[in-house]
């Protein structure tokens, strides 16, 4: 099992500034999202992302800037298992900072979008339960072994 850090989240050390245009942020994100892809060519083993391509497509599409045969293109060259995780946005645990600066509904606003983005391209979403994060790590993990137990030749 491999975790990929999202070396993206730091829009400062990236050179970018702390709220640069969606659209330059959204290519940004693009770029390394298939940097991402690209080192774990189907792994045997599970390989979780923090973000993946279609993240970055949706907010291409959400600014308008997306031509929908790049969005074919790139959903069918950098695939991924079709069962992924989301995490819903929790008032209780929620804050903005440098890096984080969407207001809670805005981050809503995007938690819906992209449900109905991944479900436009066939992946299935799980959301993670709201509790503490030894729970969410185990859900997760235990889900996607079964999951691969389910479907082993998917990503």
């Amino acid at each position: 099992m491999a975790l990929r850090p999202d070396k993206t989240s730091c829009k400062v050390s990236k050179g970018l500034p702390p709220r640069p245009d969606a659209v330059t942020f959204a290519r940004t994100i693009l770029r390394d999202d298939i940097d991402k892809h690209r080192q774990f060519p189907a792994s045997r083993s599970p390989v979780f992302y923090d973000r993946g391509v279609p993240d970055a497509l949706y907010m291409l599409d959400a600014t308008s800037n997306l031509p929908r045969a790049m969005a074919v293109s790139h959903v069918a060259k950098y695939p991924y298992n079709r069962t992924g995780f989301i995490l819903p946005p929790w008032e209780a645990i929620y804050s903005k900072d440098t890096e984080r600066d969407q207001t809670f509904r805005e981050a809503l606003d995007v938690y819906a979008g992209m449900k109905r983005w991944y479900a436009m391209w066939g992946y299935a979403l799980v959301e993670v339960p709201k509790t503490d994060v030894e729970r969410r790590a185990d859900f997760i993990v235990n889900t996607a072994c079964q999951r691969i137990r389910q479907s082993p030749r998917e990503r």
